[in-house]
């Protein structure tokens, strides 16, 4: 299928940057000042030029798949949403091969069964992956909101547009279940960090930060793309220093 890209610089140990639904700059634009200490390696995922697109739709087991190979630097991994998925899948599967993970907002959904508002987040989450833009409109646009799209009361920006019609026959997020033990039992030093613009990715967070007994933070201000957020960049190279070994 051709190789995943990966755009790299700065200097100094290594950041793998994982985007998620949006693309590498929307999602990590407000990282670049950290390029003086060190090197930003941003993935572009599987469509999402310079790489190739996907055969099928976006798959967090294909993405799992494009990262293993690169773990052979033993990089820092930062990974965003979707993103998270397959970031989760790979380090499972090769857990030495990261020297930390920073997981931001990710949607696993069935780690906090039973609460209504993770419940209606996978549902509109998945009847978006499924549908597209044939999805409920009142569902497409909470869920867009969500995403931290800027999405009005008007049509939906173009560059919106785009972006529900890439995802759209994306794998449902419902379906991932990644070996989060195995990351637990090889005590991968891990930070869990959300924006605090929801009660559901809340409630997620917390939960996937008590499974693998991880540092958790909350940045309100930037919604979903917590890494724009302030005082994140700040708390990330905390974290990335003391995970230095």
């Amino acid at each position: 299928m051709g190789e995943v890209e990966v755009v790299r610089e700065g200097s100094g140990p290594e950041v793998l940057l994982v985007h998620g639904g949006a693309g590498p700059r929307a999602t990590w634009g407000a990282l670049a000042p950290l390029a003086d200490r060190w090197t930003l390696a941003r993935v572009h995922r599987r469509g999402y030029p310079p790489s190739p697109p996907p055969q099928r739709g976006q798959d967090f087991e294909v993405d799992a798949r494009d990262l293993v190979p690169l773990f052979v630097g033993r990089p820092h991994v930062v990974a965003h949403s979707y993103g998270v998925l397959g970031v989760l899948i790979a380090a499972a599967a090769a857990p030495g091969g990261v020297r930390s993970l920073t997981l931001i907002e990710p949607p696993l959904h069935h780690l906090v069964p039973d609460v209504p508002e993770v419940a209606r987040l996978q549902r509109i989450g998945d009847a978006v992956l499924t549908r597209g833009m044939d999805a409920d409109p009142g569902e497409l646009r909470e869920f867009l909101r969500l995403c931290g799209a800027p999405v009005g009361d008007g049509d939906l920006p173009e560059d919106v547009t785009a972006g529900v019609r890439r995802a759209h026959g994306a794998r449902r997020t419902s379906e991932a279940r990644p070996r989060l033990h195995a990351i637990r039992d090889a005590d991968v030093p891990v930070l869990v960090a959300s924006g605090g613009h929801t009660a559901a990715f809340e409630w997620i967070c917390d939960a996937l930060a008590d499974v693998l007994s991880a540092e958790r933070s909350v940045h309100p201000g930037a919604g979903h793309f917590v890494a724009a957020a302030p005082g994140f960049a700040d708390r990330l190279e905390v974290f990335l220093r003391g995970s230095v070994t």
